[in-house]
């Protein structure tokens, strides 16, 4: 199952080295709560270098397709090119195509890739599976003139050392050693003549195709202020919360080692906190020559200050230092449509979190996970797309999700990764991203080829989970409703990760019946017989069972007395009331609760509900509310965070896009048209 056709035969083979050249393809992929134990991988944080020195006749134009597996940085003649791949399912791994004419020149020329294994599973590649591997084509005005085979050398970077893991088992902290014999690999007149034949490997077992989207780019931010705040200690803030690597030039004795302390914030004492909120600890070292050096680190952060610990006998060219931010390629194209001057900050803060937030996917945060989260995601492409005017990485979410129909035809709810985790509500949520990709781009072939598998998914839901009324239950997958828990509006029913739950509930029920109004207006637009249950049927169903008539109010599930704020929002959200009187009521509701007891999902579902109704000025009055963005303004926000406040949760994420959506509220793209 693939939407479009491999676009490119590779004349190149896939090289690695002798230690993953012949082993297995470990089984990461199974449904959640299947009792499935994946094999330990003892294969961790391999950094590997390649190397291939070749001689160019004249030549115009010069295209390189390239991938590798888990990821790797590209060198030409000693200059930094690009990074990627983008994560990928082996049956649609990504490869990119890459003008690089400037870097080439006729004579000798030298390609030098980092590629890096990581071992670990997690939200952010897929690993852990024993596939590592390299995979090149380069071509000069049309002719082949180097592939990746044999002939190509390789070496383990030794100057590599892991420091242990960080968030989520999200990444290796690094220590950098500069006098390692690796340092300069990419240089054209660096000596491999020690260094090993790559090995082929014949059975990597990936289907390929080409990246849609565009890759990373890398910006250089300087240092808003450094101090010294002793003698062998300095710090510098970048002025903002970015993501990516600090670049310094240092000098010291041999073997001495600079402590590097990064952080999103400073602690009362005016110190970087590296013990971040989101539960990393950004604390990694570097190892001097005892020559000039330069800090190479390879895995990005997530940080604003950094705090530089100098041994005996070092210095750092205070000139040098920088921030190198990795961010996708940005180009905002719409502008806000008020001048209050509390929605203008709003729309600031997201504009300045939506250009230097995303990545080659849409992370859910940049420091704890990594991972590009449907749910979240949702929200987050949906402002990126309306603000710039692109939706290749919304439709990078849609497809990566789509994809995991091979694991099972729900889904998983976090792709394309080798962590398996399925949320109810965020596929639920994928029928309306569909209608939103329709929305702003009327490409009714992309609809129409990715329709089935959101079709399969809709049919799993009502064959696994539907009662006798067509209503939802017993779910196997997890229901979130909102997260953190203390953000549910004491919502009253068990809602537990990781076990099937059993029971009746309201908000899913409502997503499902959203879903279902979604999916016959895709059937409309695609000219195809809607085979789903009917919504209208459902929803008079969903009233008898959750409508409290003497409140005029939802319930939370049809024997509680509780009428929380998400069983009530969504209601009003997809048009459910029986009457005017209960939208009334919940209108009342969220007037009195506002967005306090709220996180992202449900102050979504309140502000968009307000719109649909024709209340939009009740939703730009709750954005412009002391305790929601505001709140983070106040408290020093550069780019959005996972919630309200500093101590929103227990590992709030101070880079974190999904609250950038109070762009959808500051624009006019026509929301009005899909409520």
């Amino acid at each position: 199952m693939n939407f479009e056709e491999p676009s490119r035969k590779f004349a190149g083979k896939w090289i690695t080295t002798p230690e993953f050249a012949q082993g297995p393809v470990l089984p990461v992929f199974h449904r959640q709560l299947d009792p499935v134990r994946v094999p330990e991988e003892k294969r961790r944080n391999r950094h590997i270098l390649f190397r291939r020195s070749f001689v160019l006749p004249s030549f115009q134009k010069a295209t390189l397709w390239l991938t590798a597996d888990d990821a790797y940085k590209l060198y030409i003649n000693g200059n930094y090119v690009c990074q990627g791949p983008p994560p990928g399912y082996p049956w649609h791994y990504y490869y990119q195509k890459i003008d690089v004419t400037p870097y080439l020149r006729e004579g000798t020329n030298l390609i030098a890739v980092h590629t890096y294994y990581q071992g670990l599973i997690n939200r952010v590649w897929v690993s852990g599976d024993g596939r590592h591997g390299l995979l090149l084509d380069l071509c000069c005005d049309g002719k082949l003139m180097l592939a990746t085979d044999s002939s190509w050398r390789w070496h383990l970077h030794g100057g590599y050392e892991d420091l242990g893991t960080t968030g989520y088992e999200t990444q290796f902290l690094e220590r950098y050693d500069s006098g390692s014999t690796e340092e300069g690999f990419a240089s054209p007149d660096y000596d491999d003549s020690d260094w090993e034949s790559a090995c082929e490997r014949m059975d990597m077992g990936v289907s390929l195709y080409e990246q849609q989207s565009q890759g990373v780019v890398i910006e250089q931010i300087p240092p808003m202020a450094l101090r010294r705040i002793s003698e062998r200690v300095y710090q510098v803030d970048f002025g903002s919360v970015y993501v990516g690597t600090m670049e310094l030039e240092a000098r010291g004795p041999r073997g001495s080692r600079i402590v590097l302390r990064y952080g999103q914030e400073l602690t009362p004492e005016g110190r970087v906190r590296f013990a971040l909120r989101a539960n990393c600890r950004y604390e990694e070292e570097w190892i001097l020559s005892g020559g000039n050096d330069t800090l190479r680190h390879f895995d990005y952060l997530s940080f604003r200050y950094a705090e530089i610990t100098l041994p005996e006998g070092a210095h750092i060219e205070e000139d040098s230092l920088r921030l190198l931010a990795r961010h996708y390629p940005f180009r905002q194209q719409a502008s806000c449509q008020t001048d209050h001057p509390t929605l203008r900050r709003v729309w600031d803060l997201c504009v300045h979190s939506l250009r230097y937030g995303p990545q080659e996917a849409l992370m859910d945060c940049m420091e704890r996970e990594k991972g590009q989260y449907l749910g979240d995601g949702c929200f987050t492409s949906t402002s990126y797309a309306v603000l710039t005017g692109d939706t290749a990485l919304m439709e990078k979410l849609i497809d990566d999700t789509l994809y995991s129909s091979v694991i099972t035809t729900g889904l998983m709810t976090c792709a394309a990764c080798s962590f398996m985790q399925e949320i109810a509500d965020y596929c639920l949520m994928l029928p309306m991203l569909l209608r939103v990709h329709w929305h702003l781009r009327h490409d009714e072939d992309y609809i129409r080829r990715r329709y089935p598998v959101v079709l399969r998914m809709m049919e799993t839901f009502r064959d696994s989970y539907g009662n006798a009324e067509g209503l939802l239950e017993n779910l196997d997958k997890w229901c979130v409703v909102e997260w953190p828990p203390e953000a549910r509006d004491g919502y009253d029913f068990e809602l537990t990760q990781g076990k099937i739950v059993p029971g009746l509930h309201n908000v899913i029920n409502a997503y499902y019946i959203g879903a279902l109004m979604s999916m016959e207006r895709l059937a409309e637009i695609l000219r195809l017989p809607s085979t789903l249950p009917d919504a209208e049927r459902l929803k008079a169903q969903y009233i008898r069972r959750f409508w409290d008539r003497e409140a005029a109010l939802f319930r939370d599930h049809p024997d509680s007395r509780h009428h929380s704020l998400p069983s009530n929002a969504l209601a009003l959200l997809f048009d459910l009331c029986p009457n005017v009187r209960t939208q009334e009521r919940i209108v009342s509701m969220i007037e009195e609760k506002r967005l306090r007891g709220s996180m992202f999902f449900i102050s979504m579902a309140i502000l968009s509900a307000l719109v649909r109704i024709g209340r939009k000025e009740l939703a730009l009055e709750l954005i412009q509310d002391e305790a929601a963005w505001p709140r983070m303004l106040r408290e020093g926000a550069t780019t959005t965070w996972e919630g309200w406040g500093k101590d929103s949760k227990w590992n709030t994420s101070l880079f974190h896009l999904a609250f950038t959506y109070p762009i959808l509220f500051l624009t006019d793209w026509g929301m009005e048209k899909l409520l």
